[in-house]
């Protein structure tokens, strides 16, 4: 997976060959896990979909065109799943909030506990003696990439053989994924740990792993936990309240502006950029933010690369900056003579931490942020106020909205 180039192209060019199997070929294939390099089964569209070098509309449009909705139905579900847990942690900001304190908490404790230190070590480095989950740990250090039942018996493990912090394995994972979204790795650890539906579990076992890697891996039912008791120690007071969804600035176009672009969305040509008065440009690099360890050298590059296609794309100079900071944002923007900086939306995540701390800088210059939100979220987001049920159930409906049938 690190050969891949980021950029849009790419991520066309490998959407066009996998098109023809995002029917029932997806459907009965997709759960086994064949090893590095060897993920047919599934689209591994996944690092450019996170930046949206490639669209969700787009994706969905190509199954339905090579398969028609019902022999695509799985697969355009699970298109559907990335959009519910944007849209469920848009409506619970406080669980992003939570996580990253929590995982404050969790490297400090680390920093005094040797014996628990020298545990996850061992977990990071693919060093426990535990083949499978090993294995699974290199492959993610080396590629950035784990199939998604990989994933979800790479978490059990941690959380429930091992008995790590929920969060530091979370950390571990978005630090090292080409696709790591704060959306989808938080809601779907804190899903394996008992958190996002209460009181249901993922547990790993033997003759699942066996089953679904075709015997490459075949643990021991003594290697693994017998049983996955739901965490509750981290949130005693369960979920915090639906909240009603931010509604974002919208661009006026007669103020001075400036462009930013991020990796949350790399695909800003598609935004209607000549009805504005754009007087510069940037691309922000952010990656550093994901946690406050040390993020892979190739997720870096992976985020600078899609920047540079999407600044590309673009009619005009486009400048680089990064995340410092935070009242560099202002100081950048005013020396343009903006009034108004234009972004796509940014969901709830590092980067949106980042420009709440930028925003009093902004407002002293008299500067606003405007965000172009993308009719995709808009449809989908509304129904994110539970389980994934009420998405799925809709997903005819939004379909249709959004010109798909």
């Amino acid at each position: 997976m690190t050969s891949i180039r980021p950029t849009r192209d790419a991520g066309c060019a490998h959407l066009a060959a996998f098109a023809p199997r995002m029917g029932l070929r997806y459907a009965g294939g997709r759960n086994f896990d064949h090893g590095p390099q060897r993920h047919q089964h599934v689209s591994t569209l996944s690092p450019w979909l996170r930046r949206r070098l490639i669209t969700e509309h787009e994706i969905v449009a190509h199954a339905l065109a090579h398969h028609g909705p019902e022999a695509a139905e799985k697969f355009i579900q699970e298109v559907f799943w990335r959009g519910y847990f944007k849209g469920w942690l848009e409506r619970r900001p406080g669980i992003w909030h939570s996580y990253r304190a929590g995982l404050t908490a969790d490297l400090e404790a680390l920093g005094k506990d040797r014996a628990l230190a020298h545990q996850v070590a061992a977990a990071e480095d693919g060093s426990t003696g535990l083949a499978c989950f090993d294995e699974w740990a290199r492959e993610l250090i080396e590629t950035g990439y784990l199939h998604n039942h990989a994933r979800m018996w790479f978490a059990s493990i941690w959380i429930f053989t091992f008995g790590l912090p929920w969060r530091v394995g979370a950390d571990f994972f978005l630090r090292h994924l080409l696709d790591g979204d704060p959306a989808s790795n938080t809601l779907s650890w804190r899903w394996v740990a008992g958190l996002h539906t209460r009181g249901k579990t993922y547990q790993a076992q033997a003759w699942n792993i066996a089953k679904f890697t075709q015997g490459r891996f075949s643990p021991r039912e003594a290697d693994l936990a017998a049983d996955a008791p739901a965490l509750t120690e981290t949130e005693p007071d369960g979920l915090p309240q639906v909240r009603p969804l931010r509604q974002p600035a919208s661009p006026e176009a007669s103020l001075p502006s400036v462009l930013l672009i991020t990796e949350d969305d790399c695909c800003v040509q598609e935004f209607d950029l000549a009805a504005h008065n754009i007087r510069g440009a940037a691309a922000l690099r952010a990656s550093h933010l994901r946690s406050p360890r040390a993020v892979a050298d190739h997720v870096a590059a992976f985020e600078e690369g899609a920047l540079a296609d999407a600044a590309a794309r673009v009619p005009f100079e486009v400048e680089t900056l990064r995340a410092g900071h935070p009242p560099d944002l202002a100081r950048w923007a005013a020396k343009a003579g903006a009034r108004q900086i234009l972004t796509p939306y940014i969901p709830e995540g590092y980067l949106r931490d980042w420009l709440i701390k930028a925003a009093p800088a902004l407002d002293a210059k008299g500067i606003r942020l405007a965000e172009w939100q993308r009719d995709w979220d808009r449809l989908i987001w509304p129904h994110a106020t539970a389980g994934f049920f009420k998405v799925k159930k809709a997903i005819p409906e939004i379909l249709q909205h959004a010109g798909l049938s």
